[in-house]
């Protein structure tokens, strides 16, 4: 008998030296990776990638989109923050097919998933959230000139400011999409980091594109979140039939992997509202519960010192009864 155990053991060992080990990080220097290594093309399943770039800013982590090949044509979720980081898309996208993009899934409305969208070709059908449009509506308000109309754009023109097409597709729920013989639903799971947050399901593939609904060892980042909701959608996308889940922010992982990040994500999440509900109810004065805040470990995610304090004042905020 023990020398049955221990050729079990010695098979456990040697399995597990043989799965390479994963850092758990958004940090790609502390993922061993460079620069130059980005952006970059993952194949996750048949017809199914991930394109990762660098997310602007002085803290190096990636933006990943998701894109589906068919026979039909291509659907892709989420863009780039530029106009030459989202052309670095399409591009890829034309050297993996030669079939055009039909759909543009806008999962989140926030510019570094929009701000390169008029590098897409000008014939795309968009799909959007209602809370998303009003949301880049807000925004081209602001900022395209008040006489002269934003174009649609593409790749052949250079307008100012780009604008959300007239025919884009809202969805309130869900709507299935059938490109190419393959089902792709998309889904709305609840308000989270924007309110009107996407996500793109492949149920052949049970793989789940959760935009910044999932943000992979990221400090949870609440600008315009709505914090308890968000805990709500997370429990439905962990209630899904899901082999494989991919982030908005950070690495894409394998599908087991992918699975203990969103649970990891989903404590941290937890964690951070917890933390500002108890200074909230202690009466402690948001601006000092700024600097009382404990984080424990999330505290050495990526962007926790920059996002904390915006958290807490969210978590205030959503207490308080300011949020719609």
């Amino acid at each position: 008998m023990p020398f049955f155990i221990a050729l079990i053991a010695a098979f456990v060992a040697s399995s597990a030296l043989a799965q390479p080990r994963v850092v758990r990080t958004a940090d790609p220097a502390k993922r061993g990776l460079k620069e130059s290594d980005f952006p970059r093309t993952i194949k996750v399943a048949e017809n199914v990638y991930t394109y990762e770039d660098f997310h602007a800013g002085p803290e190096k982590f990636t933006t990943t989109n998701m894109f589906v090949v068919t026979d039909e044509g291509v659907l892709v979720a989420d863009g780039q923050g530029s106009p030459a980081e989202t052309k670095g898309l399409v591009d890829a996208i034309a050297k993996v097919t030669p079939k055009p993009i039909k759909y543009v899934v806008i999962c989140s409305d926030h510019g570094d998933h929009t701000g390169g969208n008029i590098s897409f070709p000008p014939n795309v059908r968009y799909i959007i959230h209602p809370l998303s449009k009003a949301a880049l509506d807000r925004q081209t308000e602001r900022t395209a000139p008040a006489a002269e109309p934003a174009p649609r754009g593409g790749r052949g023109g250079a307008p100012r400011v780009w604008q959300l097409p007239i025919d884009a597709e809202m969805v309130f729920e869900r709507k299935p999409i059938l490109l190419g013989g393959e089902t792709i639903l998309v889904q709305f799971l609840g308000r989270a980091h924007t309110g009107g947050d996407l996500s793109v399901y492949l149920p052949r593939k049970k793989i789940l594109f959760l935009s910044e609904t999932f943000l992979n060892r990221v400090f949870p980042a609440m600008r315009t979140a709505y914090p308890s909701d968000w805990l709500k959608a997370l429990d439905r996308a962990e209630a899904m039939d899901v082999d494989l889940y991919i982030p908005g922010h950070g690495f894409t992982e394998t599908g087991p992997v992918s699975k203990e990040e969103l649970r990891a994500y989903h404590k941290a999440l937890a964690a951070v509202i917890a933390e500002a509900t108890r200074l909230y109810k202690a009466k402690v004065p948001v601006d000092d519960a700024i600097k009382q805040a404990k984080w424990g470990e999330y505290a050495s995610w990526t962007l926790a010192a920059s996002q904390g304090p915006i958290a807490v004042r969210r978590v205030y905020d959503e207490l308080d009864g300011k949020l719609k």
